[in-house]
């Protein structure tokens, strides 16, 4: 177990109707002029943009909108988002949305009070030394951004679509609202997307080198059982309040780090998949149902022992003592399975993407000296192999 600093001082509103004090919520944190932030149509359609609007007003807040947040969040609308809050004096960002609408929300926090490119964050070796505050009320169960410190946003550069994270303690949300009613309505393929990116985010820091971690396995374990029990149930009923319920606080609990405090994280799968969704503008959960399980093709051997606990652990396949790279690809398998009966992508074809593009996407991701990974540390060779393994799979 490595040592580890956990600081996540989220104020977390969980439950039916937890959205109707967001006005007393804001005025707790010193707000006075908010920023209403949201994606398109889906948010406005539905009616809660308004009613957040209204509720905000009613508590005294001033408020201004700002929609427009695409999946795979744009710089474009960030530096809109910077210069309104700028000339408004706006003092608080509500994000309305999934973890795209957050991150954006969180990428314009760093901008407000900074003199030069918020992009500089993002490309490394700047900190921001103060932040907006940020609030969000969760409408999609997925990125798990309302209780990270992670934030995603592309920028074109050089002709080049680059799709970076920024990692950094301040960028935590302030306050998050958590109704799994609002997800009732999200369509099952975003539904499924969301599901795959949960519980990515957690065998990213489930598959380590790092030992004598049995505490934070379990509780990884724990998740993922209740994901392989729960997605198939709301797949089934969308209006399942108890499965939706489950699916959101595991949303929080994937990405929020409790899992992989006490370890050496993976990541390569995300990295691998962002120039995916950079290239294609792709569902990021469903480039990492093909990306992933090309991955562990490619490197279970590493440790047979760890992928056979996982599908023995999570997906309950029968231990082969004798043979336990049996149950190793029997867990990657029982995975595929699941995410194929929720009708997400497992290879190039059904994702969208083209086999021809690999030269591209590997161009993309560093230079011939770039590695990516830590469970085992990837050269370009070996991005190569798993991006062929993606898109030849056959389903």
């Amino acid at each position: 177990m490595n040592n580890f600093n956990f600081c996540r001082p989220t104020d977390f509103y969980f439950g039916k109707g937890q959205e109707n004090e967001v006005g007393n919520i804001c005025k707790k944190y010193n707000a006075h002029h908010v920023l209403l932030h949201f994606g398109g149509k889906s948010a406005l359609k539905s009616g809660l943009i308004d009613k957040v609007e209204q509720i905000l007003i009613e508590s005294g807040l001033e408020c201004t909108r700002l929609g427009g947040v695409l999946p795979n969040p744009r710089a474009d609308l960030v530096y809109e988002g910077i210069k309104l809050c700028k000339n408004k004096g706006i003092d608080l960002i509500l994000a309305v949305g999934g973890g795209s609408v957050i991150d954006s929300a969180k990428a314009i926090a760093m901008g407000v009070p900074y003199e030069g490119d918020f992009w500089d964050f993002f490309m490394g070796g700047k900190i921001p030394q103060q932040t907006l505050p940020v609030g969000c009320i969760l409408t999609i169960a997925a990125a798990g951004s309302e209780g990270s410190n992670s934030c995603v946003i592309e920028k074109e550069v050089n002709g080049i679509i680059k799709k970076k994270g920024c990692n950094l303690q301040s960028n935590v949300c302030t306050f998050s609202i958590l109704n799994p009613e609002l997800t009732q309505t999200v369509p099952p393929f975003q539904t499924a997307c969301g599901a795959c990116d949960i519980m990515c985010h957690v065998m990213e820091r489930y598959f380590t080198n790092t030992k004598d971690v049995e505490l934070t396995d379990e509780l990884a374990e724990g998740v993922l059982r209740t994901m392989v029990k729960m997605l198939p149930r709301v797949m089934n009923n969308p209006k399942d309040y108890e499965a939706r319920a489950a699916i959101m606080w595991a949303s929080t609990l994937a990405h929020n780090n409790l899992l992989g405090v006490d370890r050496e994280q993976d990541w390569a799968s995300h990295r691998i998949e962002h120039e995916l969704s950079a290239l294609y503008d792709c569902a990021h959960g469903a480039g990492l149902a093909v990306v992933m399980p090309a991955w562990m093709d490619y490197v279970y051997k590493h440790d047979i022992m760890r992928f056979a606990k996982f599908a023995n652990r999570v997906f309950g396949c029968a231990m082969d003592f004798s043979e336990p790279e049996n149950t190793a690809k029997n867990g990657i398998k029982a995975l595929r399975n699941l995410w194929k009966e929720a009708k997400l992508p497992l290879n190039f074809e059904e994702l969208g993407a083209k086999k021809k593009d690999i030269p591209v996407l590997l161009n993309n991701i560093g230079d011939e000296n770039h590695t990516e990974g830590h469970f085992v540390v990837l050269n370009k060779h070996d991005i190569e192999a798993i991006l062929n393994i993606a898109a030849e799979y056959q389903s």
